[in-house]
Formats: structure tokens, C-alpha cells, sequence
């Protein structure tokens, strides 16, 4: 023990210095009566002056403390409990499991505890698809209804924003949130006019709160670099950073809204609410009352006379014309940001319409990349590794380039399986022994060469995959529906509507040919694979029988 104290002590005197570093920043940020800080410096007056920044002051070196803490048990629980096994061993995996579970037990612990934006981060980590999958199993409760703020505080951010009383402002204001999560909760009103209306308001002192969190989880994460130098997850911070900053000015919010209605301004059964312009700022955001259920309501779903799989369908070919032909992506499309409303008159074979909520946060995607992932998606779905090699070597993937399949189709680089079919259980065992010997590091390696770009569109899938999969539907499905977008997208002259008007008929009968080219591959490699199944099926009768046949003939042979 004496020896494993004396190897630590200099990083611990690192680690110390920084956790003091950052209980000093996350004091000094709040306390300063004039913070050097351009997100701050736009902040309204607090109330009480001098009080309310003391008590803004202990707040924040309370929640950094609370993370300080974390993570140095966290680190310290790695470091000991792993020591003595050989990173090798059944026992050492073993053991990795549980400090894995652990770990993500306590963050779930300090999220909960500090809320807001560490809520946020755990949701971030938790739909990551290469993070150990303990953290996604722990984590995933974070994406539950958050506590809402009480009412006083929410009437005094609307007011400050407007400079009225919410009686001016509404004919109606209702003081129960319809709606609450980690940033944010919405009401129901009613304007002047009698329009109905959902108010998004963001929680008080949100911003100067953001300053304080964020530093803290940049110090933090220098410091498991410095303790675990294979270990790089600043780009995490960093990109969340970028994230909740956009995601903090609704005005950017209500102009997402817009370019994705403008985008699917065809497709009569995509609802997006209106923005209303004259009563939205930077915190609180006035939009159309959406009406509906939660998507994955499968209950309502069936009472309502829908089929859950035509939902799933529609829900995939909307985020997959994003990804594929858009290149506007709705980074956030969990179970409460997406509605199902019932359709009064039917059209065509669908009597509903699917409704996105929830702008704040989308990626414009580079045209280079989606123009690659188009590609990549193509030599996915036909198991072309010569192209998916030289596609995962542009995009950042390197020589994981043959994990590609697996995150997004479910089968190896080597699949002898249907498409949507999964693996066999020779190829599962192959993976399962080839994952387990990964390290946080070759995690960290992996992602970290990937585009931003990438990143997005492997969160967003995830999240699809979740919810289509309670939707009942199968993925095959998916993977046909994202194949179909991908040759459309592939086969535009520019980003947009994959429509016959907006990209021209050459580019239209190039895709309509490309797809019906790419399904008969398919087609003919499912039939392939059947026969396949069915040979050696007969080939198992016959050899039964020629066992059973040659076991009587050697008994009565036996007999005489």
C-alpha cells in the first residue's frame, strides 16, 4: 500500500492542484462583479447584488466538489482494482466490468445530484455507441422527465426577457410545465388572440451556471489524461461545449425549426411547430402547440388505429433524408422529442403524422461527408470492403474501418448472414473475443480520429435503433430504408429535397436505376443465402438418414 501511495503522489499532487485550480475558477467566475467571460457579460442584473452572487459562488464549488470527488474515486478505482490482474484473463475482464459499473453508478449519482448541464453530459455519454456498455445501461435513466423549477422562478425569467407581466403578454399561462428536461421546461398558454401556444423557458441563471460546469469538466479531463495518458476525452468537452452553447439561444433553436420545415416542406406528413417570432429571446422560446403522443406510446399507438412499424418506417426515412440528402440533422431525436398525431382523413396508407420537437440542437453536415457517408452506407449494405476500406481510412476510421459493419448493420466485414439478419453465433464469439481485449484507450483512439460529422450521425442512429426497435420493427427495415436514402443522396446534384423537381430528372432516374440495381443485388445475395440454408438443411436430413439407415443395417447385421 506504502509503495502504491509513493507511485501516485506526484500525480496525485497534479490532480490536487488542479482540483483547486478549478474550485478557485468556479468561485472566481461567479464572485467577480465583472466576469471576463462574453457568455456571462450578456446576462441580465441577478437580485440581491452582492447576496446572490455569494450564494451563485457556493453553488459552484459545491457542484465542482461533488465532480472533483467523482472523479477522483473513479480514478482511483481504476488504478487499484485493475493492478493485479493480467489484462488478459477472464478474471481481468471481469473485474473491468464491474470498476465500469461502478464508475458509471457514481456519475449517474453526481448528474442527478448537480443537474442541469451534468445531466446533460451523462445523456450525452449515455447514447454514445462505443463507450463500455455498462455507462449506456446506468446512464440511460437520465433520459426520464427532469424536476421541474417552480413556477415564481420561471415567471421571472419570461418577464425579464419581455419587460411585461405574463398577463400582458397571454391571455392564459399555465403554471404546471407540460414538459420538463435538463435545461428547459415548456407550458401551455393561450396569446391574446386565442392561438394556442407551448412556451419553452429556460431555467434561471442558466448561462453563468454553464461557465462554472463546463470549466470544471475541462480541468477534470485534462487531469485523466495526465493520470491515464492513453486515455483523450477532451474533444468530448469540447464538443459538448459546442452543443449546449447552441442549445442555450433559442433564437437559434426557432431558426433551426424553420430550415427543417423549409426542408420537408413536401412531406405533408412531417409537423414541425411555427415559431412565433414576437414573443421568442434568447431563453424563452414560443412555438405552434404540437398535439400528440410519445412515439414510443405503442399502447396509444394501437388504440389509435395505428401500426407501430409504419411509424418506425416513417420515422426512419425522415432522419435518413436528413442524414443522406439534407445534410440538416436533428442531433437529439429521443422518445420526448418526437410526437405521433392521429390523423383525421387518411391519406394514402398512412393516418398519422409524425411531429419533431425540440430544434436546439443540429449539425450541418460538411458536403464532402455526407457525400462519403453516402458511399460508405452503399459498400455497407453490398459488404464491399476494398471501397470501405479506402472510405473508413478518409472519414477518420482508420484501421477500425472493419468494425464499421457492426455499428451500423449488425454483421462483420465477412458476414456470410441476410442482410438484418445479425450474426451467426461463430461470428459473435469472433467479436466478442476481439472487443473484450479493447481498452479506453482504443476506444478514445477510434472516436477521436472520427468527424464531428461522424459523430453525430453514429449518436443520432443509436438513438433510432433504441426506439424502432420498441416500435417492434425489424432491422431490416432500417437498413433497406437508410440503403434507399444513401443512393439518393449519392445520386444529387446538390444538398436538398431528393425529389424529382428540386435535383433534376437525370439525377432522379440515376438514383430510381442505382436502388433498383442495389435491391436486386440484394435480393438475389438473400436468395443466395437462403439456398444456402436450404442445401444445408437437406444435406443435415440426408446425413441423418444415412446414420440411421447404416445403424439398423449394422444391428440386424449384428442379429444374423
Amino acid at each position: 500500500m506504502t509503495r502504491r501511495l509513493h507511485q501516485w503522489m506526484p500525480k496525485l499532487w497534479k490532480v490536487g492542484a488542479i482540483a483547486s485550480g478549478t474550485a478557485v475558477i468556479s468561485t472566481a467566475v461567479v464572485a467577480l462583479p465583472s466576469p471576463p467571460f462574453t457568455v456571462s457579460a450578456s446576462l441580465p442584473e441577478l437580485p440581491d447584488g452582492a447576496i446572490a452572487n455569494l450564494e451563485a459562488a457556493r453553488q459552484g464549488l459545491l457542484r465542482s466538489s461533488r465532480a472533483i470527488y467523482t472523479f477522483a474515486v473513479n480514478s482511483y478505482d481504476y488504478k487499484y482494482s485493475l493492478k493485479d490482474y493480467d489484462d488478459k484473463s477472464e478474471e481481468y475482464f471481469q473485474a473491468r466490468s464491474e470498476v465500469h459499473k461502478r464508475a458509471a453508478e457514481r456519475l449517474l449519482k453526481l448528474c442527478q445530484a448537480n443537474r442541469g448541464f451534468y445531466v446533460k453530459a451523462g445523456q450525452f455519454v449515455g447514447s454514445m455507441k462505443n463507450v463500455p456498455q455498462e455507462f449506456v445501461t446506468v446512464l440511460s435513466v437520465l433520459q426520464d422527465k427532469a424536476q421541474p423549477w417552480p413556477y415564481h422562478a420561471i415567471q421571472k425569467v419570461i418577464e425579464g426577457e419581455f419587460g411585461q407581466s405574463i398577463g400582458d403578454i397571454f391571455a392564459e399561462f399555465d403554471e404546471e410545465p407540460i414538459a420538463a428536461a435538463s435545461l428547459a421546461q415548456v407550458h401551455r398558454a393561450q396569446l391574446k388572440g386565442g392561438e394556442e401556444v407551448a412556451v419553452k423557458v429556460q431555467y434561471p441563471h442558466l448561462q453563468q451556471q454553464f461557465e462554472i460546469d463546463i470549466r470544471t469538466m475541462y480541468t477534470l479531463s485534462k487531469a485523466i489524461s495526465m493520470l491515464f495518458p492513453d486515455y483523450q476525452f477532451e474533444w468530448i468537452v469540447v464538443e459538448f461545449e459546442k452543443g449546449v452553447s447552441r442549445e442555450l439561444d433559442f433564437k437559434q433553436e426557432g431558426k433551426n425549426a424553420e430550415q427543417t420545415s423549409k426542408n420537408f416542406a413536401s412531406k405533408d406528413h412531417v409537423k414541425i411547430p411555427e415559431i412565433k417570432w414576437d414573443l421568442t429571446s434568447r431563453r424563452v422560446l414560443t412555438m405552434e402547440f404540437m398535439h400528440g403522443f410519445k412515439i414510443t406510446d405503442t399502447e396509444r399507438l394501437k388504440k389509435a388505429g395505428i401500426d407501430p412499424l409504419q411509424v418506425a418506417e416513417v420515422l426512419v426515412e425522415v432522419f435518413a433524408e436528413m442524414v443522406f440528402c439534407h445534410g440538416y440533422v436533428h442531433g437529439d431525436p429521443h422518445p420526448g422529442n418526437i410526437f405521433v398525431h392521429p390523423r383525421d382523413q387518411v391519406k394514402g396508407k398512412r393516418n398519422f403524422d409524425l411531429v419533431l420537437l425540440d430544434h436546439g440542437l443540429y449539425r450541418e453536415l460538411d458536403e464532402g461527408f455526407r457525400n462519403d457517408f453516402c458511399r460508405l452506407w452503399k459498400a455497407l449494405i453490398l459488404l464491399d470492403s476494398n471501397e470501405m476500406e479506402e472510405l473508413g481510412d478518409r472519414l477518420g476510421a482508420g484501421h477500425f474501418y472493419k468494425y464499421l459493419p457492426i455499428i451500423f448493420t449488425g454483421r462483420p466485414l465477412n458476414s456470410k448472414s441476410g442482410l438484418g439478419r445479425g450474426m451467426s453465433l461463430s461470428e459473435r464469439n469472433q467479436l466478442k473475443e476481439e472487443v473484450r481485449h479493447f481498452t479506453m484507450g482504443d476506444v478514445s483512439q477510434f472516436m477521436e480520429g472520427l468527424p464531428r460529422d461522424f459523430l453525430t450521425v453514429l449518436r443520432t442512429d443509436g438513438l433510432l435503433r433504441s426506439i424502432t426497435s420498441k416500435l417492434g420493427a425489424t432491422p431490416r427495415m432500417r437498413l433497406i430504408i437508410n440503403a434507399k436514402y444513401a443512393v439518393l443522396g449519392l445520386a444529387q446534384q446538390h444538398r436538398g429535397d431528393p425529389g424529382r423537381g428540386t435535383q433534376g430528372w437525370k439525377a432522379h432516374t440515376k438514383a430510381v436505376y442505382d436502388y433498383a440495381n442495389l435491391r436486386l443485388r440484394l435480393e438475389m445475395f438473400e436468395l443466395s443465402y437462403k439456398f444456402g440454408l436450404l442445401y444445408g438443411s437437406l444435406l443435415k436430413q440426408l446425413r441423418s438418414i444415412v446414420n440411421r439407415t447404416v445403424g439398423r443395417f449394422l444391428k440386424i447385421e449384428a442379429r444374423t
